[in-house]
């Protein structure tokens, strides 16, 4: 399960994992959660800066037993509805503004 291995390789929250965006640029993110939905697996994440204020939700595609990648989502209303699970999650945990 990409979750469980997921958690492992992260060391749980706080990890940092350093994306490439559109144009190449990496990007560093600090891990939240893995959201499921559907049967699907979602990364949750945040990007490692003072000022950030707003998550990031990634599609999460295994490739095979070593390797997965993170898809973007366009669906406004499935965006809406893993962001739902996840502050329901941390509900007191965190201020969702």
């Amino acid at each position: 399960m990409a979750d469980e291995e997921l958690m492992e390789e992260m060391d749980n929250e706080g990890a940092l994992i350093t994306l490439e965006d559109e144009e190449g640029n990496e990007v560093e993110f600090e891990f939240l959660d893995v959201v499921e939905y559907e049967g699907e697996e979602y990364i949750v994440l945040i990007e490692n800066d003072e000022d950030a204020d707003e998550v990031v939700i990634l599609k999460i595609n295994v490739i095979d037993d070593e390797t997965e990648e993170y898809a973007s989502i366009d669906d406004e209303a499935l965006l809406d509805k893993l962001f739902d699970i996840f502050k329901s999650k941390y509900e007191g945990d965190i201020d969702f503004v």
